[in-house]
């Protein structure tokens, strides 16, 4: 089986850019991004090299799998070697033969597990590089999110190579709102690298940077009742959900620990007690908040509500 790759080279030289999808193969709003990426005749005007793989982990996309055929996460697998399992075989081979080629990436993700996300940036801001990009990207919200132990971005990052880990929508499905902002973003960070030709942008609303995330759990278990989409922003103690007996009258009220706004959600109406409901993140003030839901409600208006 092979990894599919495709290299577009400008007619001048620039930074190289790898942009990856797929390496859970379930996650497929970032295989369409690539697709559309591709297609656009702007890339007429490159400058530089991009290097797009649509489809990172081939067996999970052809068998709607997150995982490899021996279960491994292959974003756990990281920087990988020629003498482990599948995943680290992979893993390598990625590092080696697209990585070690670029000057920076982008890897495009979803939710995972029946959970959606609002599109979102992960990136590690400490470098200064990586919060210019960040903000280039124009995502409605940067998670200044660490590291994890074996992941991509983790053996990107320690290769010197500033990277962006963007997040929206849900598991085998198309969500048109992740993927026009993701697509708009990739473009926009092209921009800003030079790899692309600048662009007169309308005035934005600025991405805001999440102080912290916390994920709100179930207290019972049961069947949840909430009318909250993606973006919300609630108050402390705001009922945000409840969840009901299915076979009795008993209600449990579902409140917000913090003020802050709704960036990932659960889609399945039945829990059980501590599953992850809702994530929420908090922001520096409440006008970050509301100027930020307004824009994520505005777009998903024009974008569709997917």
């Amino acid at each position: 089986m092979n990894l599919p790759v495709h290299v577009v080279h400008g007619k001048k030289e620039g930074p190289v850019l790898f942009v990856s999808a797929a390496i859970h193969g379930d996650e497929i709003n970032g295989v369409e991004i690539v697709r559309r990426l591709l297609k656009l005749k702007l890339l007429k005007s490159l400058k530089g090299t991009l290097i797009a793989i649509p489809i990172v982990n081939v067996y999970g996309f052809i068998n709607r799998s997150r995982y490899l055929p021996d279960r491994r996460d292959l974003n756990r697998s990281f920087p990988g070697s020629y003498s482990g399992s599948l995943a680290s075989h992979l893993a390598r081979i990625f590092m080696n033969e697209i990585v070690a080629k670029c000057t920076h990436g982008i890897d495009i993700h979803s939710g995972s597990s029946n959970r959606t996300n609002l599109p979102q940036i992960r990136a590690t801001l400490d470098s200064p590089e990586v919060e210019r990009l960040a903000n280039a990207f124009g995502a409605p919200v940067i998670v200044n999110a660490r590291l994890r132990d074996n992941s991509l971005r983790e053996a990107v990052i320690d290769m010197g190579i500033p990277m962006l880990l963007y997040e929206g929508g849900e598991s085998l499905r198309f969500n048109e709102h992740p993927i026009a902002v993701g697509l708009k973003g990739v473009v926009s960070v092209m921009r800003e690298l030079g790899m692309l030709p600048k662009k007169e942008r309308k005035k934005v609303i600025p991405s805001i940077v999440v102080k912290s995330t916390s994920w709100v759990r179930a207290n019972k278990s049961g069947i949840i009742h909430s009318a909250l989409p993606l973006g919300s922003v609630v108050k402390k103690d705001q009922i945000m959900a409840c969840i009901v007996d299915p076979i009795g009258d008993h209600e449990e009220k579902l409140l917000a620990p913090f003020e802050g706004i709704v960036i990932g959600s659960l889609n399945l109406p039945l829990v059980h007690k501590g599953d992850a409901i809702f994530h929420l993140a908090s922001a520096e003030s409440h006008q970050d908040l509301e100027e930020i839901s307004d824009m994520v409600l505005a777009e998903s208006m024009v974008n569709g509500r997917g």
